[in-house]
């Protein structure tokens, strides 16, 4: 803390404010240090009632949300028409629009004009947090939160009564179901590495996901299919919507009908649509995260005693009636215990939808940082050599069904590589003992980028193709060992900076090639190749009872990676994504 230390109270003004706590607690103990101040100033002939403030003039720069920045310039305009004073000087307050997640990386980085501003109102706590947890960062002080807003979905009203809207209530999980499997009804997002919005969303959904069964699949299956339909900011995912009610804009593929949005930025939005082209916002029954909106210093101990108090004063004024009318009028909460009425009607919102509701337990920073892992991870291009066991045992039928092993694993192959982007790479091996002369193992599809056309067809088709033509090969054995060892020097070689490197493997069965190298030779040398600069971890999937997923699993270890067991192989796209959301993890 620097010389113009703020009250002790307020020094953790950034963490999120817990529901149904007031304010104004904040708010009066500032105003009480400031009125101290004023009040020995007075007495010591510094202030004099008869002049005007603006003799003496103090300048403040604040850095702003987009989303809030329109109304803190209405708050500085009432500050300057209204003659607020700190310490007896008026308050000449300008603020900047500015992307959050660019000031953010400005102050972690010490970008040039980082520190041109005093103070900054982002719209989470979640970007105070990054910088404060970067010790190489411009400091930043937390003083309190000005305003809220609840997360929710957003829909056009065609969609939203599609779906029962006010009367049906849905939880997030649910939500994000019903968008995922409708061909008509696609939801889009901000990016959550430079959207709030986004990334809480997807925090409170992985954590109520995460409570069911196959949900961290769910989870990652969202994440992978909001990858699809984001956009860098929220003010640009708005305009992902339909133009007009046209048939031909309600059916564009690249328009979303329904957004995740802060209440606030519905309620921006409908404000200025034309009627009949109001969104509808569903409210989540099981909680909406906050937008917390949290006001601090900039690089504290450098400013002045008048600019730090100043700072706070106007931070007392958004809590003081006119500046909380000034904020709900924009569309922003300033009390949880008292939400107008008219503020949830202007952004769609309509009773029964649980419009109150927060959630169980606000996310813990812990937990953002796991979800904005699982997005990274999960949505970042990949680059993964899959390689699959064509021992004759895949020929054997899978229980309770008429396919074999091989059938079910080319179907969820497909079913895998259908999520996948342009820009992933992908690429396919396929192993038996003896399969290519002396080889294990041979290369059908070189791993290379899906978007990639060569001899007038992609990537991606040419893979599909390949797929479909796995066949077991007749008396092939499983030569794993050999196999393993192989595709990994491979990938390792070939690591691809910037994506996420991996190695999929299946195989239905033990090592049988009795020539090859043996299990704890393979993992000494697996460990020798490993790099943690250049992660590739092996993803060693068990299909059917007689492969021993616990070998398997010492195997990936050595490389950071897992060994996951399937009795179903239609479960193998599902035990894929886990996989991968574990070694991000690990990364």
């Amino acid at each position: 803390m620097g010389r113009h230390s703020l009250p002790d109270g307020l020094r953790r003004g950034g963490a999120a404010p817990r529901p149904r706590t007031r304010r104004r607690n904040v708010a009066l103990a500032t105003a009480l240090v400031l009125a101290a101040g004023t009040v020995a100033a007075v007495d010591g002939g510094l202030l004099s009632f008869g002049s005007s403030c603006w003799d003496d003039v103090v300048r403040l720069r604040i850095a702003a949300a987009p989303g809030i920045a329109p109304a803190l310039k209405d708050a500085a305009d009432y500050a300057r028409d209204n003659d607020v004073t700190s310490d007896g000087s008026c308050l000449d307050v300008r603020v900047t629009a500015r992307d959050t997640y660019k000031v953010t990386d400005a102050l972690r980085s010490k970008q040039k004009g980082a520190t041109d501003f005093e103070a900054w109102v982002p719209d989470s706590g979640v970007w105070v947090n990054q910088v404060l947890a970067d010790n190489q960062s411009i400091s930043v002080t937390p003083a309190g939160n000005v305003a809220s807003s609840p997360i929710g979905v957003a829909m056009i009203p065609t969609a939203a009564k599609s779906l029962g809207w006010p009367r049906k209530t849905y939880s997030w999980t649910e939500l994000a179901g019903a968008t995922m499997t409708s061909e008509s009804l696609k939801l889009g997002a901000g990016d959550p590495s430079r959207s709030a919005t986004g990334l809480l969303a997807l925090t409170q959904l992985a954590q109520t996901a995460g409570k069911s069964k196959g949900g961290d699949t769910l989870a990652a299956a969202t994440a992978k299919a909001l990858s699809q339909r984001t956009s860098d900011s929220d003010g640009q995912v708005l305009d992902t919507l339909p133009r007009d009610l046209s048939g031909t804009e309600q059916g564009n593929p690249k328009r979303n009908q329904a957004l995740i949005l802060s209440e606030q930025e519905t309620f921006a939005y409908n404000a200025s649509a034309d009627s009949g082209d109001d969104l509808d916002l569903f409210y989540p029954k099981d909680g909406a995260p906050r937008l917390d909106h949290p006001f601090a210093l900039v690089d504290e101990p450098s400013l002045t005693t008048d600019e730090s108090r100043a700072a706070l004063r106007f931070m007392t004024l958004l809590g003081e009636p006119d500046g909380r009318r000034i904020l709900e009028k924009h569309g922003f909460r300033t009390d949880e215990d008292d939400i107008p009425a008219d503020l949830v009607a202007g952004a769609g919102g309509r009773a029964p939808q649980p419009y109150e509701e927060v959630p169980e337990k606000p996310a813990t920073d812990k937990e953002v940082e796991e979800a904005l892992g699982l997005w990274t991870i999960t949505v970042q291009s990949a680059r993964l050599t899959t390689v699959v066991d064509a021992s004759s045992s895949m020929s054997d039928p899978v229980p309770g069904t008429s396919e074999s092993r091989m059938d079910v694993t080319k179907a969820a192959l497909l079913q895998a590589l259908a999520t996948f982007t342009p820009e992933d790479e992908i690429g396919l091996w396929k192993f038996a003992t003896k399969l290519d002369g002396k080889r294990d193992y041979r290369v059908l599809v070189p791993t290379d980028r899906l978007g990639d056309q060569v001899g007038g067809s992609s990537q991606r088709e040419r893979l599909s193709a390949a797929f479909s033509d796995l066949k077991p090969v007749r008396n092939g054995s499983t030569g794993l060992y050999d196999t393993t060892l192989a595709a990994y020097k491979a990938v390792t070689a070939s690591y691809a900076k910037g994506k996420f490197n991996a190695l999929v493997l299946l195989t239905d069965g033990v090592n049988k090639d009795p020539g090859s190298i043996s299990r704890s030779g393979l993992i000494a040398e697996l460990r020798k190749l490993t790099d943690p600069e250049h992660p590739v971890p092996l993803i060693a999937i068990a299909v059917g009872p007689d492969a021993d997923k616990n070998e398997l699993n010492a195997i990936a270890e050595a490389t950071g990676g897992s060994g996951q067991l399937v009795t179903d192989p239609s479960q193998i796209h599902s035990v894929i994504l886990k996989a991968v959301v574990k070694a991000g993890n690990r990364s």
